[in-house]
């Protein structure tokens, strides 16, 4: 959620239109974006917006081509955007994602509204639309989050997440919309970047210490797309990773995944011109694929990398596998985009293991994203 505007202002009164903007159903030879509409376009450019006086640059925010991949949604997952205008003018947006094979009880929220158009009641309306949608999808459990760059939790209170571990300054606007309108706060991650390109000696180091605890495995990886010799062990590796993780007390159920699901996550991103590196672990005895994982990089935000996830099955974990595998992911990425000047990871404040080693290859805190969920009565 990132529109805060707790106080009433008579500018409610105004009128406030919210329409939905449609996305055309495939990309054909208007790939570039020409087909879209110009709501569409307008949405856009309000994250951009938004990102820009958040953060300073464009990291996090995904690009034209990106978005418009996402907003079409799939067989997993259907997706709906909203735009907000004051007469011609576009204020603001919502959006509500609809998981469609599991976790059908949930639906994703978030709102947007432009700075010189907050605390005019415009983020209460928006999220009201969006709730209301949900609710008519039958959706009982509402989760939505929020990130806060590092400078902005120096200092002041802090709201404790659920999860117990981490909080978020109660003076955040953001963290006073989400608390006024019925939302908790389950789970706070931070967000961490890595200088790239990481000093040879430093991984060879690292490297070093951890190899030898991991004699029964061997690393193998690939580029945008699983060798189908290894689809079906990445499908139940990613099933996994879904509810492996920390998920505190966020109400969700494990993802079913199988090779289509994967073969759809893939074309999506590349439809998008997102471009992967994956590296995974095998256990030598029994050839299963028991760790991988993945980093993203868009032409479009040349000197960003994302990392995204990473997983060591419960049975192979004390053997580094997590240290090697982003070790090795991190040559990979490093010989394949050379623009690239620095790597964004999140990891829950509990999950301490994956923070140490992060921390061990040279990461250094950002910001936080605070995790909230709302349960309809």
């Amino acid at each position: 959620m990132a529109a805060p505007d707790p106080e009433p202002s008579a500018a409610e009164n105004a009128v406030l239109t919210i329409a939905a903007v449609e996305v055309p159903p495939a990309a054909g030879p208007e790939h570039g974006g020409a087909q879209l509409s110009a709501a569409f376009r307008e949405c856009h450019s309000l994250r951009v917006a938004h990102e820009l006086a958040l953060w300073g640059n464009l990291d996090r925010c995904p690009t034209l081509p990106e978005a418009m991949e996402y907003w079409r949604g799939n067989d997993y997952e259907e997706r709906h955007l909203y735009l907000a205008r004051r007469g011609t003018e576009p204020v603001g947006l919502c959006s509500v994602t609809l998981p469609l094979r599991e976790n059908t009880h949930t639906a994703g929220i978030d709102v947007l509204i432009a700075p010189a158009h907050r605390r005019q009641g415009m983020g209460r309306a928006l999220l009201a639309h969006a709730e209301g949608v949900a609710r008519a999808r039958g959706r009982t459990s509402l989760d939505a989050y929020h990130e806060v760059p590092m400078g902005r939790t120096e200092g002041g209170s802090l709201l404790p997440a659920k999860s117990g571990a981490g909080g978020l300054p109660v003076n955040d606007p953001a963290v006073g919309f989400a608390v006024a309108a019925g939302y908790e706060l389950e789970q706070v991650e931070r967000s961490s970047r890595l200088a790239l390109p990481v000093p040879q000696e430093v991984l060879d180091r690292l490297e070093a210490g951890a190899a030898p605890m991991a004699g029964e495995y061997t690393l193998t990886g690939w580029d945008d797309t699983c060798p189908e010799d290894l689809v079906q062990a990445y499908a139940r590796l990613k099933a996994t990773m879904s509810t492996d993780v920390p998920i505190a007390g966020l109400d969700w159920e494990r993802e079913d995944w199988d090779t289509a699901r994967v073969h759809e996550e893939e074309q999506t991103l590349l439809r998008g011109g997102v471009q992967s590196a994956v590296t995974a672990a095998v256990h030598r005895t029994t050839g299963e694929l028991v760790a991988y994982t993945v980093l993203n990089w868009r032409p479009g935000v040349p000197e960003s990398v994302a990392q995204q996830d990473t997983l060591v099955t419960k049975e192979h974990r004390g053997r580094r596998l997590g240290m090697l595998v982003k070790i090795a992911n991190l040559r990979r990425a490093q010989a394949r985009w050379p623009a690239a000047s620095s790597v964004l990871t999140w990891n829950a404040n509990e999950n301490q293991h994956m923070l140490a080693i992060n921390i061990a290859l040279g990461f250094k805190p950002a910001g936080y994203e605070g995790e909230w969920q709302k349960r309809l009565g």
